[in-house]
């Protein structure tokens, strides 16, 4: 009973000196107003912290970027339609169910790159980020990544630059929203990118990346540690099906970023119609919000 009440207490006192570091954290970073006054929510703050080791100083410095970014990259600006030709394949995309913790699922099928542009295959990435953490439910504050190596080869491989860029972008831009990145079945070639592309990741990053391979028992366990397997699609070992469908993707795409433009305070069309990127005509959603900290 004694260490009950001895765990509950340092508990307490540990939340207690977390709040401490966040509120010093938004003293030390001044006076905000308009995107950068939404962005800094409490939570927000708070995954910058942990991605520092609670080292105000340095989660300062760290988000400072992240907003100085985000003012020149806009993330919150880039519509679909945008970027729709590089989801044409599905190469990445918002899965329709969620890991065993609820949390929103990104899949991405880098075998299935279907263009050459850097700028737009970043831009696309960060847009369905973006969307992912529209998505959260209540309450969650990280998406999980699968990652399906079906098709993937030297010839459709991301150059090291891009791949560097967007592992940069996830790390310093948006710490603590992953929380797994599970490499399904990657092809023994991969080996040569991964030695490589493993170095651009920060510690936190790299113990969250675990590769799966469907002959080895410890995998299959690990996949349905995080996945409920009626769910899972098969190219994942699962029982569902993975058919990504662009036209309703689009769609859905369209609706969501209507969320977004009311969320952000961003200029909306005036139509009560919203157009996606297929050409169909989507009525937006009601007006009300529930959506995570950013």
């Amino acid at each position: 009973m004694f260490r009950r009440k001895n765990s509950q207490s340092q508990q307490e006192n540990g939340i207690a000196e977390q709040e401490v570091k966040v509120s010093e954290l938004r003293a030390a970073l001044g006076p905000l107003s308009g995107r950068s006054l939404k962005y800094c929510t409490d939570a927000c703050l708070r995954r910058y912290l942990i991605a520092r080791n609670w080292n105000v100083d340095k989660a300062k410095k760290m988000l400072e970027e992240t907003l100085k970014w985000r003012a020149t990259f806009k993330p919150e600006e880039i519509c679909w339609d945008e970027v729709a030709h590089e989801g044409e394949t599905g190469k990445v995309s918002r899965a329709d169910f969620h890991d065993r913790s609820g949390r929103t699922v990104l899949i991405l099928r880098p075998g299935k790159q279907n263009t050459t542009c850097a700028e737009d295959n970043i831009r696309h990435l960060v847009y369905l980020i973006e969307n992912s953490i529209l998505n959260l439910a209540d309450g969650q504050e990280q998406m999980s990544w699968l990652i399906d190596f079906t098709g993937w080869g030297l010839s459709v491989n991301v150059p090291i630059k891009t791949a560097r860029d967007c592992i940069n972008i996830l790390q310093n831009h948006y710490p603590e929203r992953l929380a797994v990145a599970l490499l399904y079945n990657p092809p023994r070639i991969f080996e040569a990118f991964w030695k490589i592309v493993k170095y651009f990741l920060d510690p936190l990053t790299f113990q969250k990346v675990k590769f799966v391979y469907p002959k080895k028992e410890e995998s299959v366990e690990l996949m349905k540690s995080f996945f409920d397997v009626d769910n899972l699609p098969n190219e994942f070992g699962g029982k569902g099906s993975l058919n990504y469908d662009h036209e309703e993707f689009s769609r859905l795409m369209a609706q969501d970023d209507v969320k977004t433009a009311k969320f952000w305070g961003l200029y909306e069309k005036p139509s009560h119609i919203v157009s996606g990127h297929s050409g169909a005509q989507v009525a937006p959603e009601p007006t009300s919000l529930a959506l995570p900290a950013s």
